[in-house]
């Protein structure tokens, strides 16, 4: 699943488009999470003026109109030329002035939806901050996490306590610190927890810099992949030795 870096790293490659003006918009297959909306056609003639990231969502800013995009467990955007082949999970199309933008997703969990205030009230407005924001800080982690019985893992991974930090970037955090992921996360220390925060922060951003991670077919939106898996020292590389202590990694499945 496409977490923060790799939606961050698709909302940079579409930046392309803005003040770009819709010229048509091809729904090929509705079904997704949430059925496409059947009025899409409405954005023929607008520019698109800005692109943003709330958690995993890209909002996208029309003239008239906004969108809320997620890529869900397999989604991707790519920007092609008109005469490129479609592929068969190409669900939607919206043709620009210079490009056609395409979404892919062969497992169909993501979502295309205006952001009006249903999808603000329902999908956005719960969120926790970004774990980029100054909003996350120790005092705050520490304070979401005083009452949680829950392991640590689990609760970093709560978009209700900060969003976007998904299965990869929390395992390499945690592995980092030396903090075992099923720890209650009330148990921390103060300093466990300062020091958290700051891994967090540095590992996204990190991941960010190398273009997210490609771990099976993740691209940004040139097709381009990302290169942070080569620094992974936790993730997925159960049976493998530990670079610490020389003892085969496990794979733990958390609740």
């Amino acid at each position: 699943m496409p977490e923060l870096p790799e939606v961050e790293t698709t909302k940079t490659s579409l930046l392309p488009l803005v003040e770009q003006k819709v010229i048509r918009v091809e729904v090929r297959q509705p079904s997704l999470r949430w059925p496409i909306p059947n009025d899409l056609a409405k954005l023929q003639g607008q520019r698109l003026i800005g692109l943003n990231r709330r958690s995993k969502y890209i909002l996208a800013e029309f003239e008239n109109d906004s969108m809320l995009w997620h890529l869900g467990m397999s989604g991707s955007f790519r920007l092609c030329e008109p005469h490129e082949e479609l592929r068969k999970h190409d669900h939607l199309i919206i043709q620009f002035e210079d490009f056609e933008l395409r979404y892919h997703d062969p497992r169909r969990f993501g979502c295309i939806l205006w952001l009006d205030e249903y999808s603000q009230t329902k999908l956005i407005d719960t969120l926790g901050p970004e774990p980029l924001s100054e909003a996350f800080d120790a005092a705050y982690l520490a304070q979401k996490l005083k009452n949680k019985n829950t392991a640590i893992k689990v609760a970093i991974m709560d978009n209700h306590v900060v969003v976007g930090v998904g299965n990869i970037y929390a395992t390499e955090s945690l592995f980092n610190l030396g903090i075992h992921p099923a720890q209650p996360a009330k148990d921390l220390s103060p300093s466990q927890v300062e020091k958290l925060v700051l891994e967090i922060k540095r590992i996204l951003k990190q991941a960010i810099e190398l273009g997210g991670s490609t771990l099976k077919d993740y691209t940004n939106a040139m097709g381009e992949n990302g290169y942070f898996q080569q620094t992974l020292l936790a993730y997925g590389r159960a049976g493998e030795m530990c670079v610490n202590c020389e003892t085969p990694l496990e794979n733990l499945k958390l609740g």
